[in-house]
């Protein structure tokens, strides 16, 4: 028997909540390691700086990542589910 599954494309609002899940804490950490340095700093200048940080560092290795990892879940499940039906209408 072959099974045949199409490719998991996430949603947009998947998409979304997985960025905002790798951006919110980068920018948390980057603000903290940032505070004792950058006090005196132009709020623009702080924000050029942990902007030009968290970007690449998010679009680059940590969203690929973590949409890699919920790519492989959902077609995990999918496989079970779909194996699961087609033993239930074999029996």
């Amino acid at each position: 028997m072959t099974t045949t599954t199409t490719p998991v494309v996430p949603s947009v609002h998947v998409r979304a909540f997985i960025t905002w899940l790798t951006i919110f804490p980068l920018v948390a950490i980057g603000m903290t390691l940032m505070a004792p340095i950058s006090t005196d700093w132009h709020p623009v200048l702080r924000a050029l700086l942990l902007t030009a940080i968290v970007v690449p560092l998010a679009v680059y290795l940590v969203v690929p990542r973590l949409l890699g990892l919920y790519v492989r879940t959902v077609s995990r499940r999918a496989t079970k589910t779909s194996l699961a039906a087609d033993d239930a209408t074999a029996s």
